[in-house]
């Protein structure tokens, strides 16, 4: 390449605006006769990218009954927890939440807190995959995949009082894809809102509809229906850049049955299994993750009653 002023100014700059969300348009070489054609030209190109921008994903259906009356969660509870001590006084949790005024800003902060630790690397894993263990590798300059962002945003929070969990989600072809079949992110209750709400700590995300943030099947079903009123909150994440990526992992959704923190703990179980998986109407319930490796962990639901039960009513 040649060292003139496009690979030395235009060229990186160009770059580095379209990885933060914005449109690039070449305009070199053409002529408009006037105004007016210009700038039709310019509405039909942004037309163009705006509706390309809109996800080619159908809304999914679930059930709303209760199906199954055995299952039952377990959430950080309200006593003393020596491992969540042990995170907060190594990390400062709780300074980051002191003066919000909602659960949502708290919500917030910590995510994006846990968002600025480290630089996402898909490939690593961490030797220990608790919170303070993945915090004290990331001392060591590790970086690491969505699981870990996960896991520590939902120790984090849980430890400022806001019951969490991770929230794994699978593309519709789980069983069939190679590689890329899931993603991993946290769902948090906010208290003042009474509602699970959905978060993305890698992306620092947070889906937003008419001022209310969503969960995970709410998000799915804006991005279907409402894509125009659909507001992804985030520091640095593009609405269309965002939508685009994780629009197919929004398939199939699980969660685990115990999301208490500790490392001693024994995990609960309902009938042997650790996952409570949420299933849309006619699909098939997976039983193998990209090809190898088996699933055989979860109950299946189709039900978002169960999915969403309120982890106060445990």
């Amino acid at each position: 390449m040649a060292f003139n002023e496009d690979s030395r100014v235009k060229i990186p700059a160009g770059l580095d605006l379209v990885r933060l969300g914005y449109i690039y348009i070449l305009l070199k070489g053409l002529k408009f006769k006037s105004l007016q054609s210009f700038a039709i030209f310019i509405g039909l190109t942004l037309l163009t990218f705006v509706q390309g921008c809109k996800s080619d994903v159908s809304e999914l259906k679930f059930g709303s009954l209760s199906t199954n009356q055995d299952l039952h969660f377990w959430y950080e509870g309200d006593q003393d927890n020596e491992y969540l001590d042990l995170l907060r006084s190594k990390y400062p949790i709780d300074s980051l939440v002191r003066t919000s005024t909602t659960d949502t800003e708290r919500a917030q902060r910590v995510m994006n807190w846990v968002h600025n630790q480290w630089r996402h690397d898909g490939n690593n894993e961490p030797r220990q995959g608790d919170a303070v263990s993945i915090l004290e590798e990331v001392k060591e300059g590790k970086n690491f995949r969505c699981v870990e962002y996960a896991v520590v945003a939902s120790a984090c929070l849980n430890a400022v009082g806001l019951k969490t969990r991770t929230l794994g989600l699978k593309t519709k072809e789980v069983e069939t894809k190679k590689s890329g079949a899931g993603h991993v992110v946290s769902e948090v209750f906010l208290n003042d809102l009474d509602k699970w709400v959905f978060i993305d700590p890698q992306w620092d995300v947070m889906p937003v509809l008419n001022n209310r943030p969503l969960n995970a099947v709410e998000f799915q079903q804006a991005i279907t229906n409402d894509f125009d009123r659909l507001e992804i909150h985030s520091s640095n994440a593009s609405k269309s850049k965002y939508v685009n990526w994780i629009a197919p992992y929004l398939f199939y959704f699980d969660i685990p049955f115990d999301n208490r923190e500790g490392v001693n703990s024994q995990r609960e179980t309902v009938h042997g299994k650790s996952k409570l998986m949420l299933v849309p109407h006619g699909a098939k319930e997976p039983t193998v993750f990209q090809r190898r490796y088996k699933i055989n962990n979860v109950i299946y639901t189709n039900s978002i009653h169960d999915f969403y039960a309120s982890p106060y009513q445990n």
